[in-house]
């Protein structure tokens, strides 16, 4: 589909947003899927277009990020198999569910992670005193309930995405005794495990726009260093009110389409 000047800027523009949002936080998708949408391109041929575009812009945010990944090799490798597995369930639903199979369950899930993100340093600090109390130590990789949740949130991921960085965030932030920072450090590299497997299945099987590809590809990758400057800055207060930010107008775009 050919694009005008201004659909291309428009575009080239929500990538860029898009690879920021997605570095600090997640929902990336927020920004360029309405305007693909806008363009003229089908829903799904929209879909498919934004993963493969937004991949360049994950690996340059996790790039980015890579100091805080320092000493987390173990948890990277085991997160991002369980990325994998669940994004390519979840690509594979998006090519044989109808559309809208999704649509009343997201907000409720990322409603759940929100609140899971507000609570998060409470309930951090109620699970340490209860292991206190019961002499355990806390799993360095969150355990088996940490790793159904992150296959969950990846099968969405590859499913649709929006906000899926939020749920990432909620669940690690929970039941992972560690900085917010090097947390968001790993939710970007299961980022791009999950959209690369994703798109990697949808160059095969899925009509592609490859001209909306390209733009978001270069507006992403620029975006990704921009959110990595910032997103590292902030305190674990700001990046918090981010995250609740950013998953608030995801759901209110949700239930408004």
């Amino acid at each position: 589909m050919a694009l005008s000047i201004w659909e291309a800027l428009a575009v080239l523009a929500a990538g860029v947003g898009a690879g920021t949002i997605n570095t600090i936080v997640g929902s990336g998708t927020l920004f360029t899927f309405p305007v693909l949408l806008a363009t003229g391109l089908p829903p799904i041929t929209a879909n498919v277009s934004n993963t493969l575009g937004l991949v360049p812009g994950n690996i340059s945010g996790a790039i980015g990020y890579r100091h805080e990944l320092g000493g987390q090799r173990r948890r990277v490798i085991r997160f991002g198999i369980v990325g994998l597995i669940g994004g390519l369930a979840g690509a594979i639903l998006l090519l044989a569910l109808p559309s809208k199979a999704f649509d009343a369950i997201v907000p409720v899930l990322i409603a759940l992670a929100l609140v899971l993100v507000v609570l998060q340093p409470r309930l951090a600090r109620a699970l340490a005193r209860r292991r206190e109390r019961n002499g355990t130590a806390a799993p360095s990789d969150g355990g088996p309930a940490l790793l159904a949740g992150l296959l969950v949130a990846s099968a969405y991921g590859g499913y649709f995405g929006a906000a899926q960085g939020v749920m990432y965030l909620s669940l690690m932030g929970v039941l992972l005794n560690d900085e917010l920072q090097r947390i968001n450090a790993l939710k970007n590299v299961i980022g791009v495990v999950v959209n690369s497997v994703a798109a990697l299945l949808f160059v095969f099987v899925a009509d592609v726009d490859w001209t909306a590809v390209l733009l978001i590809a270069v507006g992403s990758t620029v975006g990704g260093q921009i959110g990595a400057r910032i997103g590292r800055r902030l305190s674990p207060t700001v990046l918090r009110g981010v995250i609740v930010a950013v998953g608030i107008v995801a759901i209110v775009q949700m239930l408004l389409k």
